[in-house]
């Protein structure tokens, strides 16, 4: 998975506004209290960081 993909399925999920507010500000358990951008950063996989945003949210499996 890409960034690219990662930013337009986090959109689709939860809207354009919380979507971006989610990924600078949420704090992912499972990446240390990180959130996702800090974790991507720090050279976590996109693909693993969605997937737990994905969890911690109850995303359904169609918008996975």
């Amino acid at each position: 998975m890409t960034l690219t993909e990662f930013r337009a399925r986090a959109v689709e999920a939860f809207g354009d506004l919380r979507a971006d507010h989610l990924v600078r500000s949420h704090h992912l358990a499972a990446f240390g209290g990180r959130t996702a951008d800090e974790a991507i950063d720090a050279g976590a996989s996109v693909k693993q960081v969605w997937s737990e945003l994905c969890s911690e949210f109850d995303v359904p499996d169609s918008l996975r």
